[in-house]
């Protein structure tokens, strides 16, 4: 299980907890409990859906995340000084 799961199964506890301090009725922090519980399910799916995507198109390319090259060309460093070149006005 990944950190940010951890993390969202953390919030859908306190927050109704938190609700329920404050004195929020129980069915609302069950509402709320579920609507958290809801969108956490949906959005691990999406993220599982585009890391697999991902990888798949990754794997059919046959490139790794830096792309075709493999490395950063020279003109990829670009506003800064270049080197071996004189400054204006010297």
């Amino acid at each position: 299980m990944s950190d940010v799961v951890r993390w969202a199964a953390f919030s859908c506890v306190l927050v109704p907890v938190v609700l329920v301090g404050y004195g929020t009725s129980l069915a609302g922090a069950a509402g709320a409990a579920l609507g958290l519980v809801a969108v956490t399910g949906v959005c691990r799916l999406l993220l599982r859906q585009s890391e697999r995507g991902t990888a798949r198109l990754v794997e059919e390319r046959g490139e790794d995340r830096r792309g075709r090259h493999g490395r950063a060309g020279a003109g990829a460093h670009r506003g800064g000084r270049h080197a071996g070149g004189s400054a204006p006005g010297d």
